[in-house]
């Protein structure tokens, strides 16, 4: 199994250190390296990432505060020059910490909990269910996710529409987000989750599902593109 990763650090010695480790292991693929974390997240929104390195020392932001602005996250390990924040990096649910400099063999381990992970996490998106319950008009109800077309926010509340019809729903967007599975489903704008499984076109900033126009965030059309690519591939 290869896992494909990506390197953010500022400091080029210890990212060319790093990039020579990941070179040449053989369960993992570089797919790009950043110096900033401007660029790091366009690749995050654009590249099929399974596995993050990520330095804490990061100009303006650190690497903590950095990934919890990220919405969809791989797989993490933190690396740093210090060994005082391990605490705050398993907080954040990494699969390690590092200190600089990294060793061939302390990466082989980091790598070795990345990849049984990953199996876990696999397998438990296939063991998801093919339906949720949800609470409207105080009762409970049961939605298959092959029937959701798309979710609508609606302040405190988000409207779920079917293929038979729509509801609404006492739900923040994240909390249905973190409900559906995220190979097929994604938020495509801050007001709208949709099935990829159903999305008919796009283009610009509108996705399409059954003559149904939906707008598309400028950030997530490079995601939209992966995602719906990988459904297909």
């Amino acid at each position: 199994m290869t896992l494909n990763c990506f390197i953010v650090d500022d400091n080029s010695l210890h990212r060319f250190a790093l990039l020579t480790l990941v070179d040449s292991h053989p369960n993992l693929n570089l797919v790009g390296h950043a110096s900033s974390l401007n660029e790091a997240k366009k690749a995050l929104e654009a590249k099929n990432i399974d596995l993050v390195f990520l330095s804490v020392e990061m100009p303006i932001i650190n690497g903590f505060d950095f990934w919890d602005t990220i919405s969809n996250k791989p797989l993490v390990i933190f690396i740093s020059l210090s060994k005082d924040n391990a605490a705050q990096a398993f907080d954040q649910n990494a699969i390690d910490y590092l200190s600089k400099p990294l060793t061939e063999k302390r990466l082989d381990q980091a790598v070795d909990k990345a990849l049984q992970m990953y199996v876990v996490l696999h397998q438990r998106e296939k063991q998801l269910p093919a339906f949720i319950y949800v609470k409207s008009n105080s009762k409970k109800r049961k939605v298959y996710l092959e029937e959701i077309k798309y979710i609508e926010a609606l302040g405190d509340y988000v409207k779920i529409i079917t293929k038979t019809g729509s509801f609404i729903v006492l739900s923040t967007m994240k909390g249905m987000e973190n409900r559906l599975p995220q190979k097929q489903f994604m938020r495509i704008h801050k007001s709208y989750i949709v099935n990829l499984n159903l999305v008919d076109r796009y283009h610009g900033s509108q996705v399409e599902i059954d003559k149904v126009s939906i707008p598309l965030s400028r950030n997530k059309r490079n995601e939209l593109d992966d995602s719906l690519s990988a459904l297909i591939g």
